[in-house]
């Protein structure tokens, strides 16, 4: 875990990495083989996860406990798939892991029965709209007198017409990218993805609007929750009051309520007395029927980690069961009860990321995550106050508000441009040229912006922000 001065590697080592590329499978050996990873691919590679400085995306870093645990992961090389109580103790790690997730979100773990760890927030979404179709068509058969329709058993288009179905729509307030994706996947497709957002909010436009859309005749829905907006980093609901008329809006038209708690989810780790816009922002969560999550950004293990939480596990096993594998079957007789991972998610094989979660949660703990996560806030906020004093740069969503309110605001995401449209224009380009700092371009209001994303567990506040304001200093002198 050596860390090293620049985030990016030198354009030089990308070429040299890039030439000595093997294009043959003429056997090296294992040494030749590994000197070549080491001396010509490893140093071409960028510190995005090693890198404090790094603040594209939304990466996380991993954390030491984490790194080492992944390591034993490696050399264990379990498929973590079926729960065998009597030869490993692989599930149960996994199952423990996830109530620790649990207990860190504050939500009860005989609430949220269906519990799997995925390869990310993307997958988790999949899970999460594979379920909740599942479950808005079986209601809206319930409601035309058709039982116990399944499109785990009969498909999605027989099932629709049993239950008279013609769409079915995810109703959301400024949808990840990853959500539409998923639509994509499980077949409700990205054009029945629909904003309610009001324009450049993270927020829903009103809850009126939304029961309209609920009302649509032979229509099937699925709310979705941004919590955590990818460019402001804001908050789609404004407290529990506004999460409770979502839910029951759910329960009055059969839809499902699914969350998108990337990296907001986080924020049910603060305290309302210190930061009272964040949390109202996460208030409620517990009220939905499903949650996706990422591991590898906040919580800091190694790429690639998610996990899904649901309340409903014969939906999991409606949805994902592998029918008639009786190969695949549990033979618990010791242990707790653990459902059979291959039956509750995507893959049939899967890697053992359960234990870099389990090692860090144990590690550090609640009050760990909590500090952590401060000092994250601390310096996003140090940099949007740099940003909103700075003649050259102008700290985004521009709305009207005291710089106090702006400030308290911020999680851990900083939007921002330049004023001057020229160096706007090449601004990501000329921070990433430095070498020193990562950012992300984005558009906002049809124009280029710029977003810092702090995610990794070695921020410190002081040290990074020094370099950080020397960058941009530069930057903004080199654009007059």
């Amino acid at each position: 875990m050596q860390e090293r001065a620049e985030v990016l590697p030198p354009l030089s080592a990308i070429q040299k990495a890039r030439d000595a590329l093997h294009g043959s499978l003429e056997p090296i050996g294992e040494d030749a083989a590994i000197r070549h990873i080491k001396d010509d691919i490893v140093p071409a590679l960028n510190n995005s996860s090693r890198s404090p400085s790094y603040y594209g995306f939304v990466t996380g870093g991993t954390t030491p406990a984490a790194f080492q645990a992944d390591s034993i992961v490696t050399e264990c090389d379990q498929n973590v798939a079926v729960h065998l109580p009597e030869e490993t103790i692989a599930t149960e790690v996994e199952n423990r892991a996830l109530c620790l997730l649990c207990d860190l979100f504050d939500l009860p773990t005989e609430d949220w029965v269906h519990r799997t760890l995925t390869t990310g927030a993307t997958a988790s979404n999949v899970l999460g709209l594979a379920c909740a179709r599942e479950y808005v068509i079986s209601k809206a058969g319930e409601r035309a007198g058709q039982y116990k329709i399944s499109i785990g058993k009969v498909g999605i288009m027989e099932a629709a017409r049993r239950a008279g179905i013609d769409k079915i729509q995810i109703l959301s307030s400024a949808p990840h990218s990853s959500l539409v994706k998923a639509a994509s996947i499980v077949g409700l497709g990205r054009a029945n993805v629909v904003a309610l957002n009001a324009p450049e909010s993270s927020s829903f436009e009103s809850l009126q609007i939304l029961e309209k859309h609920l009302q649509q005749k032979n229509t099937a829905s699925i709310v979705a929750i941004s919590c955590g907006e990818i460019n402001t980093g804001h908050f789609a609901t404004s407290g529990f009051g506004e999460m409770q008329a979502i839910r029951e809006l759910c329960n009055k038209y059969g839809a499902w309520l699914h969350v998108d708690g990337a990296f907001g989810l986080f924020g049910r780790l603060l305290s309302k007395e210190e930061y009272p816009d964040l949390v109202q922002g996460c208030e409620g969560m517990e009220l939905a029927d499903s949650i996706a999550g990422d591991a590898h950004k906040l919580l800091n293990v190694p790429y690639d980690c998610g996990f899904f939480f649901s309340r409903h596990l014969d939906i999991a096993t409606a949805t994902f069961q592998n029918a008639n594998a009786s190969y695949l079957a549990s033979s618990a007789t010791v242990g707790p009860q653990v459902p059979s991972p291959l039956n509750i998610g995507i893959e049939n094989s899967r890697r053992f990321r359960a234990l870099p979660v389990y090692a860090t949660l144990v590690a550090y703990g609640r009050q760990g995550y909590q500090d952590m996560l401060k000092r994250q806030i601390a310096l996003a906020r140090a940099i949007a106050k740099y940003l909103m004093e700075h003649q050259a740069y102008q700290l985004l969503p521009h709305v009207e508000q005291s710089p106090e309110a702006a400030l308290n605001r911020i999680y851990m995401i900083v939007l921002f441009r330049a004023v001057d449209d020229n160096l706007n224009h090449e601004l990501v380009k000329r921070i990433k040229a430095t070498r020193k700092i990562y950012v992300s371009g984005t558009s906002w209001q049809g124009s280029a912006a710029c977003r810092f994303a702090v995610a990794n567990w070695q921020v410190d506040p002081a040290r990074d922000l020094t370099i950080i304001r020397e960058v941009l200093d530069d930057v903004a002198a080199s654009g007059k």
